[in-house]
């Protein structure tokens, strides 16, 4: 062989050269990549403790590297073989840098709950979640599943693999129990005070809340529902006028912004003309949608808040419906979250509305479309439940047309890191000018109906963060979730006939308006006021029951 014909073979050679691995070098190695990279916002908030400003604090923290990175690999040995070493880890780090990144930039904590909201987001939601921002931790990502592809996986004989997988999971559960031990008492008191850090560990927080949530029973969606208030009839009902009771279920909306309450800037001037009933101290049942939609129309609420009980359960317009009122739920959200089932539903979502409607969603007033004629199409008294678009983060720009924007300039993006936070809170605020106007405008339909007696019941299902402590958005778990979140806005109006039908002492609701009160107060006020007498209803809870039967003070 000539010296040009070795040249090429040596450089063949050279070229085709990759290194190569066992399956749990691999596995080591993405691990120890999981920890170090794709975990800053659990690093964050660790240093957030103070622990870091001590030595004993970093050697703690040491220990915390070392047990996530062997957790982590342990996982991993359990599922990783020579099919599915590659693509599996493949998969694994492009969705732990997704769920690093929410988790960084918006304060998302990957409990349960969350992945619940997570699944249960439609297409319109998703979209807006998908920006920009998300290129350069996926490209960042591109290099280590390059290299995951480039690296050989050392092939090795059954026996002998098995063999190997057996005694290197020992050796790294060793150090990683060895790790834990040198920390214990720092560690277990973290975790039990701040068990919320639990949820920002990735991937770990994402893949057990999902198994979590895969394990529940899925027989339950199908099975029939506990019957709730079978018992229910409408009592003491004269041969008025027919009576509707609108309840309007804001979205996203928190009391800190809303301007009945105090705020600095007026954003609810419609209704600050109108003679409502505004409560100042309201507390949802949770921080996510999918968490108080169904709790707050539930019996039990937060005060004994079950939610596998509650999914379980039929709901406050069940046992409306078993009293012979007549219900409906219009949508221009995703959906009832159970609430309504088996009852009259109607999305607008996709309406075909062109002043307030586009290709990818329907502004609120078309809740209010053609509602005149849903009423004057019941004889009976009935309730209605409008389910807004409202605030629903974080494209709050979208959420009202060009006359509400008043407040400037505004965050004209869905990647809230792009924006100052006072341009944030301008897009939000302009929103809520947008639902006074909504909820105003609702009033003066039923106030402008001679026919009826009527009323209507306005409640945010939660609030949302807006950069305060660099959170963003909502469903932190409930037991460290903000005010900012949990806090909202809860205004009622009477028209004078239902009120002196009723016999309702306006004068004295007006006093207990600063009384703290909770989603929990919903279910038992709406029975009261439509006079449904059962079994499962609480006077206690009941917001009008101080002040009905009284002489007007």
């Amino acid at each position: 062989m000539s010296a040009v014909a070795h040249a090429r073979e040596g450089l063949r050679g050279r070229s085709m050269w990759r290194p190569s691995v066992s399956q749990e070098g691999m596995a080591l190695a993405v691990s120890l990549f999981f920890t170090l990279a794709c975990n800053t916002a659990f690093w964050r908030a660790y240093a957030a403790t103070g622990a870091l400003e001590s030595a004993r604090g970093w050697v703690t923290a040491a220990s915390l590297a070392t047990a996530m990175t062997g957790l982590h690999f342990l996982l991993l040995c359990l599922v990783l073989n020579r099919w599915t070493t590659k693509p599996l880890l493949s998969l694994l780090l492009v969705v732990t840098a997704l769920a690093g990144y929410y988790s960084s930039h918006y304060g998302v904590y990957l409990d349960p709950d969350m992945i619940r909201n997570i699944l249960h987001t439609d297409t319109r939601e998703a979209r807006e979640l998908l920006t920009p921002g998300l290129a350069l931790p996926v490209l960042a990502t591109l290099i280590p599943v390059a290299l995951v592809w480039w690296v050989r996986i050392r092939a090795q004989k059954p026996a002998a693999a098995l063999l190997r997988r057996v005694v290197v999971m020992v050796a790294v559960a060793t150090v990683t129990a060895g790790a834990l031990l040198v920390s214990f008492q720092d560690i277990s008191a973290m975790m039990r005070n701040r068990t919320e850090l639990r949820h920002l560990i990735a991937p770990g927080n994402y893949l057990v809340s999902l198994a979590r949530v895969a394990s529940e029973d899925p027989a339950a969606a199908v099975r029939a529902r506990q019957p709730l208030g079978n018992d229910a009839l409408v009592v003491g009902r004269g041969n008025g006028k027919p009576r509707v009771l609108v309840i309007v279920v804001g979205e996203t909306v928190r009391a800190q912004n809303w301007g009945l309450n105090g705020y600095a800037r007026q954003t609810t001037p419609e209704l600050a003309d109108l003679d409502v009933l505004n409560y100042t101290d309201v507390t949802a049942c949770g921080s996510s949608t999918d968490v108080s939609l169904p709790c707050m129309f539930s019996a039990q609420g937060r005060r004994g808040y079950d939610k596998r009980a509650i999914k379980e359960s039929e709901s406050l317009l069940n046992v409306l419906d078993h009293a012979g009122i007549a219900t409906l739920w219009r949508d221009n959200q995703g959906g009832c979250k159970g609430v309504c089932a088996g009852l009259p539903f109607e999305s607008l979502v996709d309406a075909r509305v062109p002043e307030l409607c586009n290709a990818e969603h329907c502004l609120d007033e078309v809740l209010l479309h053609d509602l005149q004629a849903k009423i004057d199409g019941e004889g009976r008294d009935q309730v209605i439940v409008l389910h807004q678009l409202g605030n629903h983060g974080p494209s709050y720009f979208q959420r009202y047309p060009d006359q509400f924007r008043q407040f400037v300039p505004v965050c004209e993006s869905a990647d809230l890191g792009k924006c100052r936070q006072a341009e944030i809170v301008n897009a939000y605020d302009n929103a809520i000018l947008y639902t006074d106007h909504f909820l105003a405008r609702l009033i003066e339909t039923l106030e402008a109906d001679p026919t009826r007696d009527s009323a209507m019941i306005y409640v945010s299902d939660h609030g949302e963060s807006l950069g305060e402590g660099n959170l963003y958005l909502h469903g932190m778990p409930y037991a460290i979730a903000p005010d900012t979140q949990l806090k909202v806005p809860m205004v009622m109006w009477l028209s004078p006939s239902l009120a002196a039908d009723r016999n309702v002492d306006v004068g004295c609701m007006r006093q207990r308006l600063s009384t703290p009160v909770t989603h929990d107060n919903l279910f038992s006020s709406v029975l009261g006021l439509m006079q449904v007498e059962t079994g499962v209803y609480d006077a206690s809870q009941d917001l009008f029951a101080p002040c009905m039967g009284r002489a007007p003070s």
